[in-house]
């Protein structure tokens, strides 16, 4: 389990409701080992995935339904704005893509940031006929 945490006076406190939950399964009086280091940005990850959210939120329903879940339209999102690992497929016997991890110790702020800007390019090239920029922007910003 994985959850992040800030370092309050009155000691460490989960930081979003999703970490207070994860918490709470926790048992109290047991002995928890933990690696302490500070997170990449946060804030920054959570804007990510609203931008994220907010582009589903704006996508007809035909659309959705192309991409099944908002999982996998992240993972679209993060291949073609070109984040990609690629790997042999025994199965299909050739080179294949995969979208790259979001996570904090996969990928530094720069690169993260560089993954934000490239999936916001994607998403007004691909799907801007259904999303005005000015309005999506202001939404963002509410999200």
């Amino acid at each position: 389990m994985k959850i992040y945490l800030v370092n309050a006076a009155s000691g460490f406190k989960p930081v979003s409701d999703a970490d207070y939950e994860a918490k709470k399964k926790l048992k109290s009086g047991e002995v928890y080992e933990c690696e302490i280091r500070l997170a990449r940005n946060y804030e920054f990850l959570k804007k990510a995935h609203a931008l994220v959210n907010l582009a589903w939120e704006y996508l007809p329903e035909r659309q959705t339904e192309g991409f099944r879940s908002k999982e996998n339209f992240r993972k679209y999102l993060t291949v073609a704005a070109g984040f990609t690992d690629v790997f042999y497929s025994p199965i299909t016997k050739s080179w294949e893509e995969a979208p790259r991890s979001w996570s904090f110790e996969k990928m530094s702020e720069e690169e993260f940031q560089e993954l934000y800007e490239a999936i916001y390019g994607v998403i007004f090239k691909v799907f801007g006929r259904f999303i005005p920029e000015e309005e999506f922007k202001t939404n963002l910003a509410n999200f």
